[in-house]
């Protein structure tokens, strides 16, 4: 690896086609994410941060790092992390909430005990950095003060193919303007002011973070290492960045991961429309695993 560019060459470095192709093969095979040559300005936009980190000069000389043993160790999750699109917020899409409270979780306690025997277990799948497990925390302990005798327990698993927004998600702490979405009881219930108010920063309460386990995952694994069950799988706003076949194959893997008959919330912009999946729609952009 080189040294020693100045900043106007490093700010500068042009991402050829042929290194386009290179760089969007792999981040397609590797990750799922479609990459066109639409997507050349952005990737190139994205990577120059990490060039002037890493004092390379060229596009080339990076790809060549990238790819290298020490490249492959240290840097590719950096890369990863650069490419990937984390756009969200709390209490987003808030219709899906209302329907896991009042129709979703009901069924599963009434068909299979989730919640009532047994830990219910919900996989926030694409977590970015946070905002969804939490809010899902916050809906799922309010619904478990209104069960009835008080008997109902859950457990989110949160995943994110990116190290750095699983940091921030594990640190849960936030900026006051981004928890404008979520309701005021909820705030004053679940969120803690920082010490130092001139950093306007929130944090979520310990007991909604313990029930929350992030880790790391890779939707083009073949096996994603669960030992558990789902009864519910919120992925929103992921797979419409995959190509169809890419999308048939994560799907038909979540119905195996889900309870027979389990739910799985996808994102408004998103359909199972056109793609052959073990999946029946039981409301606009909410499906359950097919018998």
């Amino acid at each position: 690896m080189a040294d020693g560019y100045d900043d106007v060459r490093r700010d500068t470095a042009v991402l050829s086609d042929k290194v386009f192709r290179r760089l969007s093969d792999f981040v397609q095979n590797e990750v799922g994410i479609k990459m066109p040559p639409a997507k050349k300005t952005m990737l190139e936009a994205r990577l120059q941060r990490r060039l002037r980190k890493l004092g390379i000069g060229s596009f080339e000389q990076y790809s060549d790092y990238v790819f290298s043993p020490k490249g492959t160790e240290s840097e590719l999750v950096h890369m990863i992390d650069a490419v990937t699109t984390n756009k969200t917020d709390f209490f987003r899409e808030p219709n899906h909430f209302d329907y896991l409270t009042r129709h979703a979780l009901p069924t599963l306690i009434e068909s299979t005990g989730a919640g009532a025997m047994r830990p219910l277990m919900l996989w926030s799948a694409g977590c970015s950095t946070g905002e969804e497990p939490y809010t899902l925390t916050m809906v799922l302990s309010e619904f478990a003060e209104r069960a009835p005798g008080g008997r109902f327990s859950f457990t989110i698993i949160a995943t994110d193919i990116s190290t750095k927004v699983l940091g921030i998600a594990k640190e849960a702490i936030y900026d006051e303007e981004k928890i404008q979405p979520v309701p005021m009881p909820l705030r004053k219930k679940y969120l803690l002011k920082g010490k130092d108010v001139s950093k306007k920063l929130v944090r979520i309460v310990p007991e909604l973070r313990r029930n929350v386990i992030f880790r790391r995952l890779n939707f083009m694994d073949d096996d994603f290492g669960f030992r558990e069950t789902m009864d519910v799988v919120f992925c929103r706003n992921v797979v419409i960045y995959f190509d169809k076949p890419t999308q048939e194959r994560l799907l038909t893997k979540f119905a195996k991961y889900l309870q027979p008959d389990g739910y799985l919330f996808m994102g408004h912009s998103e359909t199972i429309a056109g793609l052959s999946v073990p999946f029946t729609q039981v409301a606009p952009t909410i499906y359950r695993v097919r018998k």
